[in-house]
Order: structure tokens, then sequence, then C-alpha cells
């Protein structure tokens, strides 16, 4: 009788696929740097020469970066490899911003579902500390510092819904939504009833994902780009 080859995967492979995963999951983000060698070796149960190999790997795959002397670092590949023709076009075409508000509708009402689903302690931790510096940016008049406490809530949630090219497209186009919410604030002409507004609906997006209510966090989120529409619109 004739037995076929079993083609067993590599220990450096699986190593490999072990830290991917992590990377995709999101527990080693972009800039992060990898545990020293021997740290990370007895982490994983593995010896050195094969956790060497495996950091190879994913080095030429752009996933990883080492510097000399420096450690290894998660690069942001995954975060900007469409980034720069978009940002692009948004700047030369105005009218690019609707098309914007669209997606953000699609994609941040069915990550705010999500979130209200799969969040975990930890998420819902993170979800308040970014809740507050928002309210905290909204009572001052910092519109940069309003811009990044913006963006870095609604990234939260996008992490939170453990889908992870919902955490990724998202940071992928982070710069791009970053620029967005710099226009849409600008061209809201944000006075106090408008930030009130707008943090109302913050904390409706917070608060059904705290409270598990998935549908009401959908809504919410709906609401919220909703409103920030019709505000453009009026401008």
């Amino acid at each position: 009788m004739n037995y076929s080859k079993l083609n067993l995967p590599r220990i450096p492979d699986i190593i490999a696929h072990q830290l991917e995963t992590r990377i995709l999951e999101g527990s080693l983000k972009p800039g992060d740097r990898l545990p020293a060698e021997r740290e990370l070796a007895v982490e994983l149960g593995v010896s050195r020469p094969s956790l060497r190999e495996a950091i190879k790997q994913l080095v030429s795959r752009e996933l990883l970066v080492s510097r000399h002397g420096g450690g290894t670092y998660v690069t942001d590949r995954l975060n900007t490899s469409f980034m720069d023709p978009w940002q692009q076009l948004v700047d030369q075409h105005p009218s690019l911003q609707h098309d914007m508000l669209e997606f953000r509708h699609l994609l941040e009402a069915s990550a705010a579902e999500l979130a209200a689903q799969r969040a975990t302690d930890a998420d819902l931790q993170r979800l308040d500390a970014a809740y507050a510096r928002l309210d905290a940016a909204y009572l001052g008049a910092d519109r940069s510092a309003q811009v990044a406490a913006d963006v870095a809530f609604h990234l939260t949630v996008a992490e939170s819904a453990h889908n992870a090219l919902y955490g990724h497209l998202l940071a992928s186009v982070l710069r791009l939504l970053h620029e967005h919410v710099r226009r849409s604030l600008r061209e809201m002409a944000v006075n106090p009833d408008t930030g009130r507004q707008l943090m109302e609906q913050h904390q409706a997006i917070h608060n059904a994902i705290v409270e598990r209510r998935p549908e009401a966090a959908r809504q919410a989120a709906q609401t919220h780009i909703h409103y920030v529409r019709q505000r453009i619109s009026e401008s």
C-alpha cells in the first residue's frame, strides 16, 4: 500500500500565522514593537531560530519592519495601501464629500451594531475613555482636538466590532476620515447648539453599545451621519 506524503506545516510558518492573526485582530497594532526575541519565544513556546525565521517571513511581506538595533515593529501597510489616491481626489473634488458621508453611513452603522453584540469589557473601557475625551474636546474651542477625538471615537467603535476588515478598513481611511471630519465641522460652522446635538448623538451611540442594544446602536449611528449630511447641505 502506498501512502501519500503528509504536508505538515513548518514551525516558522505556524509562528508567522500566529503573529499575522494578532495583527489582524488588532492585538498587535501598526507601530507596536514586538516583545524581545527571548520573551516572545518563551511566550509562544518555540525556539528562537524558528521565531527569527517567522519574523523574516513577515518582514519580507512588509507586515513587520526590523530597525537595526531598535527591534521589530508592525508596519502600517494594511492601513495605507489605497489611502493617498483618495486623499488627493477628495481634495480636488469636494462633491465626493457626499460619497464619503454615504460610505460612513453604511460602514459605521454596521460597525456600531456589531460592537453592541461583540464588545469585550476592555473594549467598553476604551469606548468610555474615547467618549470622555470627545466630551472634553467639545467643551473646549480647539477644533483640531475635536476632530482628533471624533475620529478616535468612531475608530474605537469599529475596532469593538471584532471584524478584522471593519477595523483595518476604517484605519486605512483614517487620514481621509480625519480630513472629512475636519471639513464637516468647518462646513457645519459648529456652534454651541450644534456641538450639543453632536455630543448627544455620540452619547446615544456610546450608550447603546454599552447597554448591548444592537439595533439602537445602528439607528444612533445612522441618525448621527444623517444629521451631519443635513447640516452640511444647509451650509
